[in-house]
């Protein structure tokens, strides 16, 4: 913010009067001839950044038009401006990939060749493709039954196995008075016990 200065009838400069934040007035001061406020001195540059200021951006007798940028063909190995051995583990990346999918691909082919060659064992009558399809959809339900009911019964005898716990903390005499939901859990044992009995005969 420039100072703010006020000329007199005899030609002497002054900074005018201002008002202070807490309502008092600063004093009218005069400037001397030359004065230069400190907000209002230029930065220090020194020689070089004076030279680098003024040096223009392009050589001396170099167009505009001819430093236009020029759009770069990129080079095989895929991103522009990389290094060889960064385009090198490129390569390399992308041909582990290949392989693995190659390998998968092959592991899926052999798999396949296993199950309908183990149907035209059994069912010599019945054409490959259905028998492939059939066997691999009655699998799939048998597993995730498997896999649920096992989780069944291991979850009903964790369940069996606090029920014990509970038990045996009240006869030592640990819990002198069970809460509702405590018996409400020791009443349930005899249903956990049947669950679990029918759940192991259905494996």
């Amino acid at each position: 913010m420039a100072t703010p200065y006020v000329t007199d009838e005899t030609g002497g400069k002054y900074i005018a009067s201002t008002q202070r934040p807490d309502g008092t007035w600063r004093k009218q001061r005069r400037v001397k001839e030359g004065y230069v406020p400190q907000e209002e001195v230029p930065v220090y540059e020194n020689k070089y950044v004076k030279f680098f200021k003024s040096k223009p951006e392009l050589p001396p007798g170099l167009s505009p038009e001819a430093t236009a940028p020029v759009t770069t063909s990129r080079p095989e190995g895929g991103e522009p401006g990389l290094s060889k051995t960064a385009k090198r583990n490129l390569k390399r990346k992308e041909k582990r990939r290949q392989q693995q999918e190659k390998g998968e691909a092959e592991a899926l082919s052999r798999t396949l060749d296993k199950v309908s060659l183990g149907e035209t064992a059994q069912l010599p009558s019945a054409p490959q493709g259905s028998r492939a399809a059939s066997t691999a959809a009655s699998e799939q339900p048998d597993s995730a039954v498997t896999t649920e009911k096992a989780k069944k019964i291991k979850n009903l005898r964790k369940k069996l196995r606090q029920v014990e716990e509970l038990q045996q903390r009240i006869q030592a005499g640990e819990i002198s008075q069970p809460s509702r939901e405590q018996l409400e859990k020791l009443a349930r044992r005899r249903a956990l016990e049947e669950e679990l009995e029918d759940l192991e005969l259905g494996l």
